[in-house]
């Protein structure tokens, strides 16, 4: 564990949820579209001596009904960065892990699960876009902060050129996407100090 993970002169009000937990809120809102309305948390600090929380759990409501957990922690002994998603819905359920970036499981109510692999057949254009090699390579992380930059720098130089920015590289983190990600960390650590059950995101 990095000492400034864990010092809040230098990381701020949260230590697991400032960490790991902003990037689950993000993912979770960028992958459904929706947006956290409110929320309900409890965090803990295990290690004797820390001063922030090295883990949490967060109910979640989305602005459509929806609902959600989120876990975050930097104790779960022989876990390596394992951020995954799983999102259930009336036609059935998907999931994607960090740690097995090329796969995305679907699952579904009335045909036998599904796996679709980066670079390969049934992609949609704005995935296809963002595979840089043919199916069958290890893609993930690296590659992920390369198409970031990418597509900024696509849409910074159509800007700059007078010209709108091809819809498929518009796909990057925004200002306000920081900001809410700030407001997360804010939130979770009102919730948890707070009796009350939920807090207005």
């Amino acid at each position: 564990q990095a000492s400034w993970r864990t010092d809040p002169k230098r990381s701020g009000i949260a230590g697991a949820m400032g960490d790991i937990g902003t990037h689950a809120e993000n993912l979770a809102e960028y992958i459904t579209g929706l947006q956290i309305t409110e929320l309900c948390a409890d965090l803990t600090t295990f290690v004797d001596g820390r001063l922030l929380d090295d883990d949490g759990n967060i109910l979640l409501h989305f602005n459509n009904g929806a609902k959600g957990i989120l876990h975050a922690s930097q104790i779960s002994a022989g876990e390596e960065n394992d951020l995954n998603i799983r999102v259930y819905g009336e036609k059935g359920g998907l999931e994607w892990r960090q740690m097995e970036p090329n796969s995305l499981i679907i699952k579904w109510l009335d045909q036998p699960m599904q796996v679709l692999r980066t670079g390969g057949a049934g992609l949609q254009p704005e995935a296809q876009a963002h595979s840089r090699i043919p199916a069958g390579h290890p893609e993930g992380y690296l590659e992920a902060f390369g198409n970031i930059y990418r597509n900024f720098a696509f849409c910074l130089r159509a800007k700059l050129q007078g010209n709108e920015p091809d819809p498929l590289y518009q796909d990057f983190p925004t200002v306000t996407d920081g900001v809410r990600g700030m407001r997360f960390i804010q939130k979770v650590v009102e919730s948890s100090k707070s009796t009350q059950k939920w807090v207005s995101f």
